[in-house]
């Protein structure tokens, strides 16, 4: 028979702490993404949708203050709240009642003017935004340490050899700065899309339908000034007061500036993903050229005393996986009917929490691991041998071309490289023995063809190139 768990204590219960979310547990963007902050998120928005109607004359600077009072004294049950949220399907009209009453209890007067003339999608959709641009402000200055950890390690490593390695086996020789380099880069361009997409982020004051018509409406009742009678004022203000866009239309069933930004997330996270994979197979024990930041007690078995697992990498690894799902819903919600849609916006919360959590989460930990990566250049160049001359057969094949043709070269280069696995020796020896070769190429001209360290192409010059325009983008100097 089944034993029944024990029933947690209350706190426990209804407490997120991230135990089963160990990319995002304990990173600073977790306190910016809680309930807590989505909850001063939305007291934010009322309070910022009631200073601008003050500004303006809609409502007198008297209720706006007294309402801002109430809103950061912060004295809300969350709990309670999230409870009576299934009454209306969002957390916003229990957020009302209560900053209502909480305000008359002060002054009545003000009270009138809580959430006045407006909807509950137009504060969740305006917290949203604010709860993003906070979490992306942090995002982004990790992106900017990792960035520039892997600028360090392109130029520092641009000319170390290394293996390249496609579909798991030794192809040519790389640099070991150029896959940092390419790490670099494909990290950039994320955070490039990143920083574009937090310059957009968009209040929402549309109104019931769209329409902003009670916004409109209060302000004549309440005899506002001229411009002031026009929500579109109302919308330039409170977007001014929030530090957000101010969008072209209220996008209540338009939701790319949701949808968007999870693609612009997909794209980070794939980035950071790759290169934890990349460094996952590096510090691999018969590859060992590479280790992760050392932490005492970092990475240890619950069962083997002698691991050390590549923790940081790993966590990279989860959160470029678990991205995709939580985005395509963001996606989907875009299919949003009429002018306010019964579902699709309600399914967008959650996952763009978690894919805003996953992202703060693996832009910490890339930072940390890019800025204690250790490069092990002794074992890339063992590495680079292990093939026996066979990782440079592609260089050979070009220079007998010119004399045997392009096919047959590569037959012929196929065929010695394939006797000399079957023999066991080398394939430079096998190709220095071969007569066919020796017809066209001498030992001298040979033995520098056979060289790995002499085959890197142009991976310096791509270096510098993505090292220039690392420091174009961000104006740091070389």
């Amino acid at each position: 028979m089944n034993t029944p768990a024990p029933e947690p204590p209350d706190a426990a219960r209804d407490l997120d702490a991230g135990l089963l979310s160990t990319v995002r547990a304990g990173t600073p963007a977790e306190a910016l993404l809680g309930d807590a902050a989505w909850l001063r998120a939305m007291l934010d928005a009322e309070v910022a949708l009631a200073r601008s109607q003050a500004r303006l004359g809609v409502i007198p600077q008297a209720s706006a203050d007294a309402i801002a009072s109430v809103a950061n004294k912060g004295r809300f049950d969350l709990v309670s709240l999230a409870v009576r949220a299934r009454e209306a399907a969002n957390p916003v009209v229990a957020l009302v009642g209560d900053l209502t009453r909480a305000v008359a209890a002060e002054d009545p007067a003000a009270a009138e003017h809580v959430h006045f003339g407006s909807t509950s999608q137009d504060i969740l959709d305006s917290a949203a935004m604010l709860v993003t641009a906070r979490a992306l402000d942090l995002v982004l200055k990790d992106l900017t340490r990792v960035g520039r950890a892997l600028a360090a390690l392109a130029a520092a490593h641009r000319d170390t050899p290394m293996a390249a390695r496609t579909l798991t086996q030794h192809a040519v020789p790389t640099t070991f700065g150029l896959k940092a380099a390419g790490w670099m880069h494909a990290v950039g361009e994320a955070e490039d899309r990143l920083r574009s997409s937090r310059a957009r982020l968009p209040v929402q004051l549309g109104g019931a339908a769209g329409t902003m018509a009670a916004y409109q409406e209060v302000a004549a009742l309440n005899g506002a000034p001229g411009d002031a009678l026009s929500a579109l004022s109302l919308s330039a203000e409170f977007a001014r007061e929030l530090g957000l866009a101010d969008p072209v239309l209220p996008w209540h069933t338009a939701r790319i500036p949701v949808a968007g930004l999870g693609g612009d997330l997909a794209l980070l996270a794939g980035s950071l993903g790759k290169f934890g994979l990349d460094v996952q197979n590096m510090v691999r024990t018969e590859v060992g050229e590479a280790a992760e930041p050392f932490v005492d007690g970092r990475g240890s078995s619950s069962a083997m005393p002698q691991k050390r697992n590549p923790v940081l990498s790993a966590l990279l690894v989860s959160a470029g996986l678990q991205m995709p799902g939580y985005v395509s819903v963001l996606h989907q919600a875009m299919l949003a009917e009429d002018e306010r849609p019964a579902g699709a916006w309600h399914a967008e919360w959650q996952p763009l929490r978690e894919a805003l959590r996953l992202a703060g989460g693996a832009a910490h930990t890339a930072a940390e691991l890019a800025e204690g990566l250790t490069a092990a250049p002794g074992r890339m160049a063992e590495n680079l041998t292990l093939t026996r001359g066979q990782v440079v057969a592609e260089r050979l094949a070009v220079h007998l071309a010119a004399g045997m043709g392009k096919a047959e070269a590569k037959k012929h280069i196929t065929r010695v490289a394939a006797e000399a696995m079957a023999g066991g020796g080398s394939f430079a020896e096998a190709a220095a023995a071969d007569a066919v070769i020796g017809r066209h190429l001498s030992p001298e001209a040979l033995a520098k063809l056979l060289d790995p360290t002499r085959y890197a192409g142009s991976a310096g010059e791509l270096v510098d190139r993505a090292l220039g325009h690392h420091r174009a983008r961000t104006g740091e100097c070389a």
